[in-house]
């Protein structure tokens, strides 16, 4: 959630599948480490003192769509400082890259002490389309501040958007959930930012299973994600499957949205 997964999909769960947006109340300035509240009851958890990072670990996805090979994805987390950053990696392949090629990176910084997102970066080649981005969330301000160039033509656009005192993003997103503790039929409702209006997204844990995918057989969870409000609100619906452990390693990721179904697969772990 954002453009967004993999050829029409890739793009779509990658800019703006996963978080939909809605527009926000600004927020007055808070002192790190403490959640904050829409008026809806959305907030940010700040990770509990004893929250282990994946920094070092890739985690590598295939992508499918209507049976047929979509692409490739990459999850990777990276220390940089006082902050975490997270890079997620999209690419499109087979009949998805002839009908509508996608190469995309996104990399999101966040502060580990409160998951609240620093800054993200996006370079998106989706079809004919060049475009690269800098999102800064200047929480004093109350404002995300957004850069975005169109690679083809030179053209530079400037923004500015109110955000709540915390968001996380549409990259930090999918590790703020394996933060929480996943217990089948708990909801959570929390707001998602990519440097447009602010969109409050309802994770609702359904229930526990047991998959088999290419790296291998898991027990996880599974976590139906859907936007509440927004110009997404009732195009769409993302699942993810968690590993029913500590560590809450993303497994399969599968988006429903009005032109079919895409699935994303975990194939192998690595550490760098």
């Amino acid at each position: 959630m954002l453009a967004v997964l993999l050829g029409f999909a890739l793009a779509q769960m990658i800019a703006a599948g996963f978080p939909p947006q809605h527009p926000a109340a600004s927020a007055a300035q808070k002192p790190p480490g403490v959640s904050d509240t829409f008026s809806s009851g959305a907030q940010i958890h700040p990770p509990p003192a004893d929250q282990t990072f994946p920094v070092g670990q890739v985690a590598r996805y295939s992508g499918e769509w209507h049976l047929m090979t979509a692409g490739t994805a990459t999850l990777a987390m990276h220390s940089a400082g006082a902050n975490h950053t997270s890079v997620l990696t999209a690419d499109s392949a087979g009949v998805v890259n002839m009908l509508y090629p996608v190469h995309d990176r996104l990399e999101s910084s966040f502060d580990p002490r409160t998951f609240c997102s620093v800054t993200l970066k996006k370079h998106a080649e989706e079809g004919s389309r060049r475009r690269e981005s800098l999102v800064r969330f200047d929480y004093e301000q109350g404002k995300s501040v957004v850069e975005e160039k169109d690679l083809r033509s030179g053209q530079v656009k400037h923004a500015t958007h109110s955000i709540p005192r915390c968001v996380t993003d549409v990259m930090s997103g999918f590790y703020y959930m394996a933060s929480l503790p996943l217990k089948p039929g708990t909801v959570y409702t929390f707001p998602i930012n990519d440097g447009g209006e602010t969109s409050e997204v309802t994770a609702r844990v359904e229930l526990a299973e047991q998959l088999n995918v290419p790296a291998g057989t898991y027990k996880t969870v599974r976590v139906a994600v859907q936007a509440m409000s927004g110009p997404l609100n009732g195009k769409g619906k993302l699942w993810a499957w968690y590993s029913d452990d500590r560590q809450h390693l993303l497994v399969q990721m599968k988006a429903k949205v009005k032109w079919g179904a895409l699935s994303f697969r975990l194939t192998r772990v690595e550490r760098q």
